[in-house]
């Protein structure tokens, strides 16, 4: 009498685990990630300590920002951008993740890991889920030492620290819980350009620029429906946010991260991802 052997497969769980676990040392393991934290924090002290414009009459130039913590986000939800003070805040963040993501999941083609990683693991949802958590990570980290750059150059220059603790609370998780929703668009567009290097940086770049939901509210104006989308939704999270913002920014990256996953997973497993 024979025994038969079955194996079963590893359950989702120990399956995302053990993806995360790898995705996770090479993120910690390569200089892109520290160099990206880096170029974060200099870019906010950079813009609030350097950034002026000429007074209306001309003679001297005046400090775009008021408050060290516009350098975080607009006092309102401003979707057209009347100025730079307006544009420049924890937004950047989000295009510089995007290149940053672009680079991550690229080495993944150039190096071949993605068919050595296809070979023996097959779930492509797996990938799609791992990439997405472990981007959102890093560029949660970027927000973070923008953040602190952007603290230690209001220190500097001396500038107000005047704010509703509680807004800036919400506001601060806003543009973090958005990081989610980012990273599913930027891994989404990474695998659809996936032999396309720097197309998918530019695509990365163009998204990131939030270009299309400006383009919208110079048409529909301040809209509460362009929160709906990323950029929009990313804006809303504004120095008077609430708890409402916080809800309505979770809710808009979750519901993207699921259709950017859901549709990448479907690209990955009809198409030749080598």
């Amino acid at each position: 009498m024979t025994r038969e052997l079955k194996f079963e497969s590893p359950s989702f769980s120990k399956r995302l685990k053990g993806m995360l676990g790898v995705d996770f040392y090479r993120l910690f393991h390569t200089p892109m990630f520290y160099i990206f934290l880096a170029i974060s924090a200099l870019i906010s002290a950079m813009v609030l300590s350097m950034t002026s414009m000429p007074s209306p009459d001309g003679t001297i130039n005046e400090p775009l920002y008021t408050n060290a913590w516009q350098i975080v986000a607009a006092s309102t939800p401003l979707y057209v951008v009347n100025n730079i003070a307006d544009y420049a805040n924890m937004n950047m963040v989000f295009i510089f993740g995007g290149i940053m993501v672009s680079i991550f999941i690229g080495h993944d083609y150039k190096s071949g890991y993605v068919k050595q990683l296809f070979t023996t693991h097959a779930k492509k949802q797996d990938y799609m889920l791992s990439k997405t958590i472990v981007s959102a990570f890093a560029m949660a980290c970027m927000c973070i030492t923008y953040l602190i750059g952007g603290i230690a150059a209001g220190l500097l220059v001396g500038m107000s620290f005047e704010v509703n603790v509680g807004s800036l609370i919400c506001a601060l998780l806003g543009k973090i819980i958005m990081s989610l929703g980012w990273a599913s668009l930027y891994t989404f567009l990474n695998i659809i350009f996936r032999r396309y290097f720097g197309v998918s940086i530019a695509s990365s770049f163009f998204f990131g620029t939030g270009i299309l939901i400006i383009g919208a509210a110079a048409i529909l104006g301040n809209n509460s429906i362009l929160n709906i989308f990323l950029y929009g939704s990313s804006v809303y999270a504004c120095l008077s946010a609430n708890i409402v913002t916080v809800l309505v920014c979770l809710i808009c990256s979750l519901a993207w991260t699921v259709i950017y996953n859901v549709l990448g997973t479907k690209i990955l497993s009809k198409c030749d991802v080598y």
